[in-house]
């Protein structure tokens, strides 16, 4: 046994399965996952409103117009802030391309009742049938 090294002469060598990396990796998919999840709004309005809750809520289809009103009084179509005078010109608009459009309203819950009151009037005065407002469902018992 002249000249060995003293460690395994000839031997298969183990393969090892290094765990840091792995938990690297899944930590990089999940905050990519919470991230992405966070980022999803599921109407078309603007982020960061705060819907109020009703027990009667329903699962709505997906609307064409998603009309918010922020706690501020604000309005947006679509994501895109307007000006009152805007707001009427688009509804006239919509109506003439799509006569029997949807519109959801989804207002912040802090957001006065007659900026909310005033999108619905001039929606139906417009002539749509269809105008919901967007709640979030609360928990029968709470």
């Amino acid at each position: 046994m002249a000249g060995s090294s003293g460690g395994n002469s000839g031997g298969k060598k183990k393969a090892r399965i290094e765990i840091i990396p792995l938990i690297d990796v899944i930590f990089f998919l999940l905050a990519t996952f919470v991230l992405f999840t966070l980022s999803l709004n599921k109407s078309g309005g603007v982020s960061g409103i705060n819907l109020p809750a009703s027990e009667t809520g329903e699962n709505r289809e997906p609307s064409s117009v998603t009309i918010s009103v922020t706690e501020a009084g604000t309005i947006a179509w679509n994501k895109d802030f307007i000006s009152l005078a805007e707001f009427i010109d688009r509804l006239k608009t919509y109506k003439v391309q799509e006569p029997d459009g949807r519109i959801l309203i989804n207002g912040d819950e802090g957001a006065l009742f007659n900026a909310a009151l005033y999108v619905f009037d001039e929606a139906r005065k417009t002539g749509f049938q269809k105008v919901f407002i967007e709640t979030k469902v609360r928990q029968v018992g709470k």
